[in-house]
């Protein structure tokens, strides 16, 4: 990974995008310290799985379609707390 310091990524930024979409992420520095990676996008969307609705993955549930799930809770009583 190739790293960048900060005022290198702000002016080069269109070779730093080419790099992380040839190359792969790019880490951008500030005061010596990583701050944030640059990656392309279809590294993003292979790390993040493709990132469907919220639909689909709650139809995609070993529950979806069951009506009678019971959460249990626990029956302890609550703390007292001094206002």
């Amino acid at each position: 990974m190739q790293t960048w310091q900060m005022q290198a990524a702000k002016a080069r930024f269109s070779e730093l995008m080419k790099q992380a979409a040839d190359h792969g992420p790019q880490e951008i520095t500030l005061h010596g310290r990583p701050v944030a990676v640059v990656l392309s996008r279809e590294e993003f969307d292979r790390l993040s799985g493709g990132a469907g609705s919220l639909v689909a993955f709650m139809q995609q549930s070993p529950l979806y379609g069951q009506d009678d799930v019971v959460f249990e809770r626990d029956p302890s009583l609550t703390r007292d707390v001094a206002l």
